[in-house]
């Protein structure tokens, strides 16, 4: 089932900050602990010093293997978590999909893509039953451990696989930045679970207009 936009603006985002902190100490490291650009000014702040994102070849939820030139078409906010996650990566993947019901609200054309670190369980069949529970513009991708390690080593996110409980299943820590992407321009930002889909709109609108995508 569809979560719709009234819903997922009804999620209390005050629970973010609240709920299942993993670790994101490398991303906090490597870009000094400041927040994110509230003007237009990310490009300086991530692509400039941090050197974070770039290239990648992952595998969609048809099975096809894609490029970041495939995938990152218009403004998009890029997520790494896993799908059995069970707070943490629903909730961050809610707000993010909030954010661009918001921006289409201000004619801004943009979309969600969510990066497994768990390609062990995220086939590509998991990941197409996974993406629509949150928004028809989500795209979802997995790929063998190389290629999700690569992507992630792109964009410095951490993530670990936790011993095997009793049951012989598993959880997985993981940073939980959203990183804005955008078209041939790379990573114009990134956002912490504590920004609104409000003030994820309003930067990601910025950005799209500075750089032509809106």
């Amino acid at each position: 089932m569809r979560l719709d936009s009234k819903l997922l603006r009804r999620i209390s985002w005050g629970a973010l900050a609240l709920t299942g902190s993993l670790v994101a100490i490398t991303l906090f490291v490597v870009i000094g602990g400041r927040s994110p650009a509230v003007a237009c000014s990310g490009d300086q702040l991530i692509s400039g010093e941090a050197k974070i994102g770039g290239p990648f070849e992952l595998v969609n939820s048809a099975g096809r293997t894609v490029s970041d030139r495939d995938v990152i078409v218009e403004p998009s906010l890029v997520y790494f978590g896993f799908a059995s996650c069970p707070e943490v990566c629903p909730l961050d993947n809610a707000r993010n999909a909030a954010a661009i019901e918001l921006l289409a609200e201000l004619d801004v054309a943009a979309q969600t893509v969510f990066i497994s670190i768990d390609p062990e369980r995220d086939s590509p069949q998991v990941m197409a039953e996974y993406s629509p529970m949150f928004h028809e513009r989500m795209i979802s991708l997995t790929g063998t451990p190389e290629q999700v390690r690569a992507a992630a080593s792109a964009y410095r996110v951490y993530y670990s696989r936790r011993p095997l409980t009793k049951s012989g299943n598993y959880m997985m820590d993981h940073s939980t930045f959203t990183y804005l992407v955008l078209p041939k321009k790379g990573v114009g930002d990134f956002f912490r679970r504590e920004d609104t889909p409000e003030q994820i709109a309003d930067n990601v609108a910025c950005h799209a207009r500075a750089s032509g995508h809106s």
